[in-house]
């Protein structure tokens, strides 16, 4: 119960040689080509993709259905998927309603609260979020409440209220002496929600774009899905490094990325048994205050290495205020480790949850996913998604900096994408 809240990940040694030249060989190939082949920027962002027409079941086209007696035509097309997006979020409200009463009133002992937040929520929302986009926007219940803000959303706040809720739910389930007690979920949930409706209230769904930490971890990861929206919001089949490319910088973007990757990177460093040994050896409370401070050194780590290589590839570049517009090139690497890390957490411990939380007579076997299989993804995983970093931090480059420097000012990014590398292999086979 010392990481992820509930159950445990299976990290799986594999032969660190052949780890770490593959890595390293997909990085150095990928930036030799792409600074001999790709001399110009290809991403369009939320101007590219190809429109597509969503269709549900029982639901005819428009020009097929027949409006009420006077009035012959259809109800507007915007109707329909808002009738879906309030069915879901209702829905999506019951089913919060049924975690709350499984913390308040379930058992000590195999209660599934901690499962479905943990495993089924936290952790599911990343593959629903790469398939299919931002989901928990089009289930979030707070969108339930009516968008009328009392005053404009502050620019400069940004996404900080974002960085600071994902940091407090990974402290939460990596730090926390009782991550999946009830009472410690309680607590956080009720804050959460506090914050949310003070926010809706005040600032209308403008806060839950920039406010809501749930929101927008799934939205950010939703720009690497296939479908999205364009600039017109039209409904497209795209280009992921499109999507990727339409994420506009603003302020606390980075440390939200930044919040992302120094949590998996503490989620590693706290299985290794260095580090196991000195939370044991430390007192009792204060193994609290050492997790928190290993936590907070791994974001800031995370953020020191990113803003020294983006500083060097300014200098080189001979253009300032880079750090805000490369932060989307960290995103694919955090969704690597993020699948690096609780791949296995979510098959194994997602049929346990879905077991409890529907009182079935089964157990989930725990050998479901085969030793080669959660080795082999959790390395890709992480090899995958630096090298996406490594081609959306080129094609941003050969638009942001003189062609003539264009190669060199990617140096810096790329001994940035080797340290993450290094240290993300280091501490997964740790």
């Amino acid at each position: 119960m010392l990481a992820h809240g509930v159950g445990e990940r299976a990290d799986l040694p594999i032969p660190i040689f052949y780890a770490y030249a593959g890595a390293f060989a997909a990085l150095v190939v990928s930036f030799l080509a792409l600074g001999l082949l790709w001399a110009d920027s290809r991403f369009r962002g939320d101007l590219a993709g190809r429109p597509i027409t969503l269709r549900l079941p029982g639901l005819a086209p428009r020009h097929a259905r027949p409006g009420p007696p006077g009035n012959p035509a259809a109800p507007p097309e915007s109707r329909r998927p808002a009738r879906v997006r309030l069915a879901a979020r209702v829905l999506t409200l019951l089913a919060a309603a049924y975690t709350l009463g499984w913390l308040v009133l379930g058992p000590e002992v195999e209660n599934a609260g901690p499962y479905l937040v943990y495993v089924l929520f936290w952790v599911g929302l990343v593959p629903a979020s790469l398939l299919l986009g931002p989901v928990w926007r089009a289930l979030n219940p707070f969108r339930l409440l009516p968008d009328r803000p009392r005053r404009p959303y502050p620019s400069g706040l940004g996404y900080w209220p974002a960085a600071a809720g994902l940091l407090a739910f990974t402290w939460m389930e990596l730090v926390a002496p009782e991550p999946a007690a009830p009472p410690t979920l309680l607590i956080f949930l009720t804050l959460y929600a506090a914050a949310q409706l003070t926010g809706t209230l005040a600032y209308g769904h403008a806060w839950l774009e920039r406010g809501d930490p749930f929101e927008v971890y799934s939205t950010l990861i939703g720009h690497l899905s296939p479908l999205g929206r364009r600039a017109d919001g039209r409904r497209v089949l795209r280009n992921p490094f499109d999507g990727l490319d339409a994420i506009a910088p603003a302020p606390g973007l980075v440390a939200t990325v930044c919040v992302l990757l120094g949590s998996t990177a503490y989620d590693g460093l706290s299985t290794s048994p260095a580090w196991v040994n000195a939370l044991q050896s430390a007192p009792f409370g204060g193994r609290t205050g050492l997790g928190t401070l290993g936590l907070l050194a791994a974001v800031a780590g995370v953020a020191a290495l990113y803003a020294a290589c983006l500083g060097a590839a300014g200098l080189i570049g001979g253009t300032r205020g880079l750090s805000g517009r490369f932060a989307h090139t960290l995103l694919p690497i955090a969704v690597g480790y993020l699948i690096a890390h609780y791949f296995s957490l979510l098959v194994i411990e997602g049929r346990h949850a879905i077991i409890l939380a529907l009182g079935l007579d089964a157990e989930a076997d725990q050998n479901a996913v085969a030793p080669g299989t959660i080795a082999t993804v959790q390395v890709l995983a992480i090899v995958i998604g630096h090298v996406a970093g490594v081609v959306a931090a080129h094609d941003r480059s050969v638009r942001l900096l003189p062609p003539a420097r264009a190669v060199a000012g990617q140096i810096p990014l790329f001994v940035l994408m080797v340290c993450y590398t290094t240290g993300g292999l280091t501490l997964l086979l740790a």
